[in-house]
């Protein structure tokens, strides 16, 4: 499910009754404030709180709805506290079942709440920030393609351009060393001929990106490349990208490119 129709799922979740958790964990190692793995003490306290909140209430029921989710949770997190990332989001209940998890590479602000539903105004401010989008790096002879959510990696396609042959296709090596050793009267002709094979390549990767935005859910595109190519296949999309940066960032890791494109 996309994150958006996850969203619109949350939206209309309604218990009942107050038993459902909305927790966001701040868990970003890059921010002072988390030295030392301090999460796992704002996780305990958080969870603390609101077990020592509901113990005063003489709410057996909530109080005893509360305890089963924050052990799912704890051991949630326990399993994956080596790959946390920045963030996690979880909205849990046991009537009617909920359980939804979210691992980020966004800011997240660490919050405990329960309700009779989830709290998603921090959710749903992180989505409007980093929507489902591709990032297409145009070069010369490749186009690669990041698919992202929350400012997480989903995929990385990768389509290479055979100038010689004038054909393209996902994931194939390339063997193209430019200019051959040739007579100099036909370097021109060359040049002209590739140009025009690599302006047919980008109209249809161009058709292509806009065939994968209706498959795989993305609200933007993102074109980043050496000035001439981004421009150049910014002209081949039917609807002008989001963002177009002029930096080749093919050599860049993805977490790195999608920092740069989401938090310029």
């Amino acid at each position: 499910m996309s994150i958006s129709n996850e969203i619109h799922s949350l939206r209309e979740y309604s218990s009942g009754s107050r038993n459902v958790l909305s927790m966001y964990l701040n868990t970003n190692p890059g921010d002072h404030e988390q030295t030392n793995g301090a999460w796992k003490i704002h996780l305990k306290n958080g969870m603390k709180d609101l077990e020592k909140f509901l113990a005063g209430s003489d709410k057996e029921e909530e109080l005893k709805s509360f305890q089963g989710l924050k052990k799912k949770v704890m051991s949630e997190i326990e399993n994956n506290k080596e790959d946390l990332h920045k963030g996690v989001v979880i909205f849990a209940s046991d009537n009617p079942d909920l359980w939804s998890v979210h691992y980020v590479q966004v800011p997240v602000k660490t919050s405990f709440d329960w309700e009779d539903k989830p709290v998603l105004e921090q959710f749903e401010y992180m989505y409007k920030a980093y929507p489902e989008a591709a990032i297409v790096l145009p070069s010369f002879g490749e186009v690669r393609i990041l698919d992202t959510a929350m400012g997480f990696l989903r995929d990385d396609l990768s389509f290479v351009f055979d100038p010689n042959l004038e054909t393209w296709g996902e994931e194939k090596k390339m063997d193209f060393t430019g200019k051959h050793v040739i007579g100099s009267s036909k370097v021109d002709f060359i040049e002209s001929r590739l140009r025009e094979n690599l302006n047919r390549f980008y109209k249809g990767m161009g058709t292509h990106v806009e065939r994968l935005m209706k498959e795989r859910g993305w609200k933007e595109v993102h074109v980043a490349g050496e000035a001439e190519l981004a421009i150049a296949f910014s002209e081949n999309l039917r609807k002008k990208p989001e963002s177009c940066i002029y930096k080749n960032l093919n050599n860049s890791k993805p977490h790195e490119i999608i920092h740069q494109v989401f938090e310029k």
